[in-house]
């Protein structure tokens, strides 16, 4: 643990907090930090769903800590399991996460966001991937981005670096939700409640799918589905929970879903 990545747990649902004063910059300790933070989370049965967030009120995330580079921590250095941030790269991440989105959310940090399932974001919240400005290249963002939002304004983003309000990055569909400042983690906890109650081994075959076809023919994605050639697929077909969903459904009461 570190005391610039702080961490609550209540009940299914996991709270990450990054507060490294004082833009929540990310430097490799942290990242390593992060990781096992997140490596945890998916391993642990009793854990449905993480909110990942940064402190204060100015900053979410701004990415990579240049001043962490300029002595010494090298951009291709060791992140820790997940890659940068714990998120990126984790494999098997197959539980749902939502960022809460509040404040300044640039480069590294705009990129663990688009790691995430879901984004809420506050009324000041902008964005930007500045590191062209640097020299540098965001690499996930250049693979991840222009399959999320046109690609033009893709584009504009990784090759100039400019800033996006709230309301643009809603506009083209990388924010789910905007909300005032001080609603942005109420909303967050409660879209958390709201999945922790919901069916985990139908979120972990969806997170599954959509991961694991991004790369594939339509086609060819649904014959590993229809064959079962996904594992959480062929868990979730094999399930109790299954049945129980068919069962509520003809009872016409709320399924009681157990995770196996």
């Amino acid at each position: 643990m570190s005391d610039h990545i702080r961490t609550r747990r209540d009940g299914g649902v996991l709270e990450v907090v990054i507060d490294r004063p004082k833009a929540n910059a990310i430097d490799l300790a942290t990242s390593r930090v992060m990781g096992s933070i997140f490596q945890d989370f998916r391993d642990d049965p009793e854990l449905r769903v993480a909110i990942v967030t940064g402190a204060g009120e100015k900053f979410f995330c701004a990415g990579w800590d240049l001043k962490a580079a300029a002595a010494g921590d090298a951009v291709d250095g060791d992140y820790g399991v997940g890659g940068f941030g714990g998120l990126q790269e984790l494999r098997d991440l197959n539980k749902p996460v939502i960022s809460a989105v509040n404040g300044i959310c640039c480069g590294g940090g705009l990129e663990i966001a688009l790691s995430t399932d879901l984004i809420i974001a506050s009324e000041h919240a902008t964005f930007a991937l500045p590191e062209i400005r640097s020299g540098t290249v965001a690499d996930a963002a250049s693979i991840k981005l222009p399959k999320r939002i046109p690609y033009h304004i893709a584009m504009d983003m990784l090759l100039t670096g400019r800033w996006l309000d709230v309301h643009e990055a809603h506009r083209w569909g990388f924010v789910n939700e905007i909300l005032p400042a001080e609603r942005v983690m109420e909303r967050a906890w409660e879209l958390a409640r709201l999945l922790e109650s919901g069916p985990p081994l139908v979120y972990a075959a969806i997170k599954e799918i959509v991961r694991e076809a991004e790369g594939s023919t339509f086609q060819t994605a649904m014959n590993k589905i229809t064959k079962r050639q996904f594992a959480t697929v062929d868990r979730l077909y094999s399930s109790e929970d299954q049945l129980e969903g068919a069962r509520a459904f003809a009872e016409k009461r709320s399924p009681i879903w157990k995770g196996r």
